[in-house]
């Protein structure tokens, strides 16, 4: 018995250390994770990066959170998905919908302190130039500055161990050494720009061209609010407007008067955007048009591929017919082949002038159509290749559902002296109708954002006249944005973009609701 409970006592004691060990490395591990996060986050919040350091300390606090307590421990197995849906869906929606009330874009993308700065370390010419020249000499390099009456010279140096970006200019009566060529100048160039030459007195000239130094000075001077500027080469008061997110000057009144300055930087703008959506002419027509269409296109979409492929899977599952291996293998493949690939070739094949299609039209009828130029060649167009792309799928989906249809039903219904449009409207749809809603609603919502569809074939083309943003007569909503974010008249218009991007955003979650209210109901 003594044997017995001195051999537990020993294995107590010999598991206990492995025990403390995994928590020491465990804790290691995690402290180790939460200091290298925590000096991420810091380094991106210092320069300006807030909403990704936020997001550093959500995930690291979740990961401390689940790993670290014996409450949580159990669930460590879905911590992967929970941050992958952090930080793949939350955080880009949230950002987002925070980017669609800013004036964020190619203009103002700066921070006020960086946009500040920027306008800080701007100088102009304030004096008279003064040629200089490179002379090599057996201590090194001088820079030789001819005054009006005087030369100046630095100490000889090394452009590759120079210590600092300022050097004295002393008078000389001559200088020593071999005179460099231009294109020691070029060589160095860079060095010399980063150079300020003290001159006779508080004048400071720097390089202002390959043969050129110039008296240069501060463009602006910072007030001591810290916020107002002194244009010091027009003596005009410069503030920062917060309306608009540029430095503006302002008269004697304070009033904001003349051009902004850029760059500038970014504001909070509440719904400007939003409203520039429905008080803009040149944004709320083509919006209008572009958003009817989207709407046009996927329905048609639906349909048609709805259509063709209940057509050719009642065909090829039709017992009479020989060889349905061989069709349906063939019919399948425009959906194996991928989209891109299939979306270029047709581009080719409408091409107006080279393209097969019109080479044929013109050959029988004597036509050749603008498919790229003409808004309702475009359109038709651009239906038909997603028809093409897209009747596949749903020849596969109609396959499965009729093969689910008893064929006890069409016996009975054949004894009654049914014909087929009498099978199709009353057992074949009905039967088809509940289970195939909410792949249709699927279907409209991919075809609602179908960017590589438009861009690849037609680019959104062909454009709108009279547009604020650039808008075409194919575009999406979702190339429709693409658009504006990247190829913006007036700069990218990010924050417009993100607005327009929150509003597809409510459209399709609309659509994910009503497809889950149809599943739910189908359920029942």
């Amino acid at each position: 018995m003594q044997s017995v409970q001195g051999s537990q006592a020993m294995t107590t004691s010999g598991s206990s250390l492995p025990s403390s060990t995994k928590a020491f490395i465990k804790w290691a591990l995690l402290a180790t994770v939460a200091i290298i996060n925590g000096y991420a986050t810091v380094l991106m919040y210092s320069r300006g990066e807030t909403a990704f350091a936020l997001l550093t300390v959500v995930l690291t606090a979740l990961a401390l959170y689940i790993f670290g307590s014996k409450k949580t421990y159990a669930h460590r197995y879905i911590y992967p998905g929970i941050a992958g849906m952090i930080l793949f869906i939350i955080f880009p929606l949230v950002y987002t919908v925070g980017l669609s009330f800013t004036n964020y874009s190619a203009k103002n993308q700066l921070s006020f302190e960086r946009a500040q700065s920027v306008l800080l370390e701007r100088t102009f010419q304030s004096g008279d130039s003064y040629p200089f020249s490179l002379y090599q000499t057996d201590q090194g390099v001088r820079i030789v500055v001819e005054g009006e009456n005087t030369r100046y010279a630095t100490k000889p140096f090394e452009f590759a161990t120079l210590a600092n970006d300022s050097l004295s200019l002393s008078p000389i009566d001559s200088v020593e050494g071999q005179k460099a060529s231009l294109r020691d100048v070029i060589q160095n160039r860079d060095a010399l720009g980063e150079l300020d030459l003290a001159l006779s007195g508080d004048k400071t000239i720097r390089m202002s061209g390959l043969r050129k130094f110039a008296a240069i000075q501060s463009l602006y001077s910072l007030q001591d609010d810290g916020r107002t500027l002194i244009n010091n080469k027009t003596g005009e008061t410069l503030k920062p407007n917060d309306e608009v997110g540029y430095y503006q000057p302002v008269n004697a009144s304070g009033e904001f008067v003349g051009d902004t300055v850029s760059p500038g930087y970014v504001v909070q703008i509440g719904t400007d955007n939003f409203e520039r959506v429905w008080t803009d002419d040149g944004i709320k027509e083509p919006f209008i048009g572009i958003f009817i269409w989207t709407i046009v296109f996927s329905v048609l979409t639906v349909v048609f591929t709805l259509f063709i492929g209940l057509i050719l899977a009642s065909l090829v599952q039709w017992e009479e017919l020989k060889g349905k291996s061989i069709y349906r293998l063939l019919l399948i493949l425009p959906y194996a082949v991928p989209a891109f690939i299939s979306i270029l070739i047709f581009r080719g094949l409408f091409n107006q002038s080279f393209g097969e299609i019109n080479m044929v039209l013109e050959a029988l009828f004597g036509i050749s159509p603008n498919w790229f130029s003409d808004p309702f060649l475009a359109r038709s167009m651009v239906l038909t290749v997603n028809t093409w792309l897209g009747f596949p799928y749903m020849m596969i989906l109609c396959m499965g559902l009729l093969k689910a249809i008893p064929d006890d039903l069409y016996e009975a219904s054949a004894i009654d002296g049914a014909n087929f449009i009498q099978n199709f409207t009353r057992i074949t749809l009905p039967m088809m109708i509940k289970p195939l809603t909410p792949l249709l609603i699927a279907a409209f919502a991919f075809n609602f954002n179908n960017f590589v569809m438009i861009m690849l074939l037609t680019e959104g083309g062909p454009n709108r006249i009279g547009t604020t943003e650039p808008a075409g007569y194919t575009d999406l909503l979702v190339s429709y944005t693409y658009r504006i974010a990247f190829e913006g008249s007036g700069g990218q218009d990010f924050g417009l973009a993100s607005a327009i991007a929150t509003l597809i955003f409510l459209i399709v979650g609309a659509l994910a609701l009503i497809n889950l209210r149809m599943t739910q109901k189908n359920e029942h």
